[in-house]
């Protein structure tokens, strides 16, 4: 089908929002509560158009598209209502951009960017204290904006239903359980709440202060700590030589989804105890040595044990972080090379 834009035409198709199509073709229409995995919202009603034949504004990420549709983005009646919304959103917390760990990487920030909005009109929030207790994550409630995106991905994407909204009317805040420190809950730290909260609300506790967005170059990798292979993003401090944050990238198998190790795991590449080569023990001290000698050196021992001792005093041990394929040729090694059939699995990493 086809639906018309500010008087531009572009295929879509059933079953897709206005909202969608318009990120689809970089038309921007502000939008807080929206993420592809969490689903049609409608909370923040930042999103609003005007539809012919429709009354009223409507929330763009609700609307499904119905072919011939004619969609108005940019009206002096849907720039007012966003204005509003984003204005109240602003006033209703503390959103000191500035100091502000998601600065140049916050959509709040950006839709009053786009709006023209400096400042906050109204004084409507109260200060409340930031809950630091958990070991990798600052949920900062005066930045909170209430669009329930850390709810869906915590209940419906990683499944650990720890989130929840708590409260009613203008006391309404996001709670851990039964409103209890995030240490004290049942959360695990995976962070899907961070990667999803569009604001400085949810961040995590290690990267604060370790430098600025545009400052940090990012690396695209895969995840070393087991066979999953969840894509990452590496958020690397040149200048040091340092990793100070990891993002899941939202591309097959993970979908931006991350457990405790993956996302904030990532000290070893930086520490002073990690082996950069190979080593053999010479004279009761380890040298360094190329990988030919290594590997040789290894073969040849292996050899002559078994030659000496028969094939079941070798065994393997395959691992949890490393490939299907690498585990495959390491048992099938062991079977029909060495001829034993003492081959295991470090499953329990």
């Amino acid at each position: 089908m086809k639906i018309t834009i500010d008087n531009r035409t572009f295929e879509a198709r059933e079953g897709q929002t206005v909202l969608q199509i318009a990120k689809e073709n970089d038309i921007y229409i502000p939008s807080l509560c929206y993420h592809r995995k969490t689903g049609q919202a409608g909370k923040c009603r930042a999103c609003v158009v005007e539809i012919d034949g429709m009354r009223g504004l409507q929330t763009s990420c609700t609307v499904a598209v119905k072919d011939g549709m004619k969609v108005t983005t940019n009206t002096p009646k849907v720039r007012g209502a966003q204005k509003l919304v984003i204005d109240l959103m602003l006033s209703s917390g503390h959103h000191d951009c500035l100091s502000c760990e998601k600065n140049g990487n916050c959509e709040l920030q950006d839709a009053a960017y786009f709006l023209g909005i400096e400042k906050a009109s109204f004084q409507l929030a109260e200060e409340k204290p930031a809950d630091i207790s958990s070991e990798f994550i600052i949920r900062d409630k005066d930045k909170c904006i209430k669009c329930g995106r850390c709810i869906e991905g915590c209940n419906n994407t990683v499944v650990n239903e720890v989130l929840a909204f708590g409260d009613r009317s203008s006391e309404t805040e996001v709670v851990c359980d039964n409103d209890l420190e995030m240490k004290d809950s049942t959360c695990v730290q995976c962070g899907e709440c961070v990667q999803l909260c569009p604001v400085g609300a949810l961040i995590d506790k290690k990267s604060v202060g370790t430098g600025r967005p545009w400052d940090l170059e990012k690396v695209n990798t895969t995840c070393p700590y087991c066979g999953v292979g969840c894509q990452l993003t590496l958020h690397v401090d040149r200048k040091h030589n340092k990793i100070v944050k990891v993002t899941g990238r939202e591309v097959v198998p993970n979908d931006g989804m991350l457990c405790v190790k993956g996302r904030y795991g990532f000290e070893f590449p930086s520490s002073e105890n990690r082996l950069k080569y190979p080593m053999i023990k010479k004279n009761g001290k380890h040298e360094r040595v190329s990988w030919e000698e290594a590997l040789d050196y290894t073969a040849k021992r292996i050899k002559e044990i078994v030659d000496r001792d028969g094939p079941d005093v070798f065994s393997a041990f395959g691992s949890g972080r490393i490939t299907n394929e690498n585990n495959y040729a390491i048992m099938k090694f062991t079977r029909a090379v060495v001829k034993t059939n003492n081959v295991d699995h470090c499953a329990r990493t």
